[in-house]
């Protein structure tokens, strides 16, 4: 009995404490969300074996285990304080009181947050304190005639109050979850955008850019097959009409930027392969887009770019701070500000409305999401997010391949079977790729065409299979003659090495 009573007022409490910071963060700021706040602080603090574990395990749905995770750690903490509280309601209050520290220390940490953003703690708490004391009282019990067990003091008072508890609990985060889609700026805003057309269209790609065998990733990868990695457990929205780019720090000539000031610069179109340092051998955090965008190195130059300076810190409206190298912008490449991903305005997650992009690096030093603000300054003067965890500061990509067809364990006819998957080597290019089944001799794959060394590549072997378990191996070769190595190492700190593999059963 006191362990389904002490149930009930936990679980109502935080209930109905959850439901009115939820509603109250709609109103203000959505990502001042206590559960959303208290998740960015523990992404942050994270070791780097956890993170990458939660990468390895959930991949592009660790946001979602990590909120689940904390969901359960307050559910179990609600049925605790439901229970102290029927033996003592000043040590529930007390308990409420330490989570509502916790989320305001938890709001006030993240790098945007204003005061403003510690009042869907408090609205939360101080209302969910209330219904502790209402539940509680309600909760009673006194000893039942005959028997001496404890019986609830009025059975009909307890069920009203707690169903209201429900009620208010529920129509709160409902509320909220209403006043949260009505007010989603950014979706209103990509859906009325029209890009114009680009001044320099990308060419058209060769008709030998695919390998033509089933199982190969589309050498355009589609927006909504696209990776995602980043810390954002609440996509930001922002409306183009109010968001502007600041250019400051070392240079001469400090501006912001309207979206429509960008978007009279001329834009270029580009097909550019983009990948995550998060990437095992032969993982999935690669794709290839058409971005349409606004060169970059021609805006930093106009501002004065200030002798002695080599590091661009880029910054996301959530305060994400990205670390590019300033050569790797002003050395020719196609660095881009892009505003459209596969002929539509980016989209929401992949970084609305102003996305950076610089090919040949990792994306966590080169493709900052949701842009605000650039700053010129120097390596030594400044450490971004990720370097501040033990990242590399400067992070080009590695040469590497994939087999993306037969898959792990595949079972095959003996006979003719294809091989194919795809290998890049951005800024360098793929010049070869060669296949070894078991400990034999490497040979030759055909390469597919490869219109630009910022593109990956797809490739093909004709393997005659014979019956048994086999082992094939993957290995490229990029323009500087290097071939990548066999040693295997994790992606901390600079991106991950070794040769990919599979194991085919062949029948």
């Amino acid at each position: 009995m006191t362990v389904a009573r002490g149930l009930v007022v936990g679980v109502l409490s935080a209930g109905v404490t959850l439901g009115v910071a939820h509603l109250v963060a709609a109103l203000v700021n959505p990502a001042a969300d206590p559960v959303l706040a208290v998740g960015s602080v523990a992404v942050d603090l994270a070791p780097q074996p956890v993170k990458a574990f939660a990468i390895r395990t959930f991949g592009t749905n660790d946001k979602i285990a990590l909120l689940a995770g904390v969901y359960t750690l307050l559910a179990v903490s609600a049925v605790l304080l439901g229970a102290a509280t029927l033996r003592r309601r000043r040590y529930g209050l007390a308990g409420l009181a330490a989570f509502a520290a916790v989320g305001v220390a938890a709001a006030l940490s993240r790098p945007t947050a204003t005061l403003v953003d510690v009042l869907p703690v408090l609205a939360g708490a101080g209302i969910g304190m209330a219904a502790m004391l209402v539940v509680s009282r309600a909760a009673r019990t006194v000893p039942a005639p005959g028997s001496g067990r404890p019986r609830l003091l009025n059975r009909r008072q307890f069920l009203a109050t707690t169903a209201g508890a429900a009620v208010t609990a529920g129509a709160a985060a409902t509320t909220g979850q209403a006043v949260g889609r009505r007010s989603a700026a950014g979706a209103r805003s990509r859906a009325a955008l029209r890009i114009p057309p680009p001044t320099q269209p990308a060419p058209p790609l060769p008709g030998g850019v695919s390998a033509g065998v089933d199982g190969v990733s589309a050498f355009l990868t589609p927006n909504r097959d696209f990776y995602r990695v980043d810390t954002a457990l609440t996509v930001p929205q922002v409306d183009v009409e109010t968001w502007r780019l600041t250019v400051d720090g070392a240079v001469d000539r400090p501006r912001t930027w309207t979206f429509d000031d960008l978007l009279a610069r001329g834009l270029v179109e580009r097909d550019i392969t983009l990948n995550c340092v998060s990437n095992e051998v032969g993982g999935p955090y690669i794709g290839t887009a058409r971005w349409t965008g606004i060169p970059l190195a021609p805006l930093l130059r106009e501002a004065g770019i200030r002798a002695g300076q080599n590091q661009l810190v880029s910054r996301s409206v959530e305060g994400m701070t990205i670390g590019t190298p300033l050569e790797a912008i002003l050395d020719g490449r196609d660095a881009l500000l892009a505003v459209a991903m596969n002929g539509e305005p980016l989209p929401l997650e992949h970084g609305f409305p102003v996305r950076m992009l610089v090919p040949g690096l990792y994306g966590y030093v080169g493709a900052c999401k949701w842009l605000t603000s650039m700053r010129v300054t120097t390596f030594d003067a400044f450490d971004p997010y990720w370097v501040q965890r033990g990242w590399a500061a400067q992070a080009p990509v590695k040469t590497a391949s994939r087999i993306d067809t037969p898959k792990p364990f595949a079972q095959r006819p003996a006979g003719p079977v294809m091989i194919a998957g795809v290998a890049w080597a951005q800024r360098r290019g793929i010049t070869a790729v060669e296949v070894q089944i078991d400990d034999g001799s490497w040979r030759q794959a055909r390469l597919a065409d490869g219109p630009s060394p910022d593109l990956w590549r797809q490739w093909t072997y004709r393997w005659d299979a014979t019956p048994g378990s086999h082992t094939v191996r993957v290995r490229a070769t990029d323009a500087t003659g290097a071939t990548q190595t066999d040693q295997r190492a994790a992606p901390f700190p600079d991106g991950a090495t070794g040769w990919h593999s599979t194991t085919v059963t062949i029948t």
